[in-house]
């Protein structure tokens, strides 16, 4: 029996069969590839194609025997669907295809993919980008947020859903795309170090006062930008 995550696939309740999470960066794919997937899956007896919460395709319901096999035929690597890792980026159409996008939503999740998937950290951690205030990608309750308005990205932290909620907190307005990925990984760098073993950001934050982790993460910034 394979542990939760290795070879990207997680026990499923009947104890026998196993769903696995194609890595669909931002949730965006072509017909080819849903076509590829459907076949796969229809060839080893998968028993449902579940679309996730994290904008991807769940193959759910194959046999151990087959995992490898299905990987080298869809070749793909592994969504980060468990463990303690950054999680899927999940991002809205923004300025590529809706009439509502103020900032480039696809360009700047596709960046934080790039960097940040499935990297390791001590509790899970979501990351969610909307091209406008609607925020369609839930950054309300991400860890580390970015919502697009006509004048940069707003940052938001400490979002978390589940059985203990938390909404995130403004840390700063107003800033370029070079700017959000600094602090991104600026805030990704210091949970790393601080943070307790599954403690999630919120928690940290909360430990630590929100004024101090504002302070670390921006330091003489906090005063030259427009901050909550």
């Amino acid at each position: 029996m394979l542990k939760d995550g290795e070879k990207g696939a997680v026990l499923q309740r009947d104890k026998t069969t196993y769903a696995i999470v194609p890595h669909v960066p931002l949730g965006v794919v072509t017909p080819e590839f849903l076509r590829k997937i459907a076949d796969i899956a229809e060839k080893y007896g998968a028993k449902a194609l579940k679309l996730t919460s994290a904008d991807r395709i769940a193959i759910v319901g194959v046999a151990e025997e087959d995992i490898d096999r299905i990987w080298e035929e869809l070749g793909v690597n592994p969504g980060a669907a468990v463990g303690a890792c950054v999680r899927s980026i999940k991002v809205c159409p923004g300025t590529t295809f809706c009439r509502l996008g103020q900032q480039d939503s696809l360009g700047l999740g596709a960046e934080l993919d790039r960097r940040y998937h499935g990297y390791n950290l001590p509790a899970k951690f979501k990351i969610g980008v909307a091209g406008c205030p609607n925020q369609c990608s839930e950054t309300c309750i991400k860890d580390l947020g970015f919502i697009g308005k006509g004048k940069g990205w707003t940052v938001t932290v400490g979002g978390c859903g589940g059985a203990r909620p938390r909404l995130a907190q403004t840390l700063i307005e107003g800033v370029s795309t070079e700017e959000a990925l600094e602090i991104a990984d600026r805030i990704i760098k210091f949970y790393e170090k601080h943070a307790k073993k599954m403690d999630r950001l919120g928690r940290l934050i909360d430990r630590i006062g929100f004024e101090e982790f504002k302070k670390a993460i921006l330091g003489e910034e906090a005063g030259e930008k427009k901050v909550a």
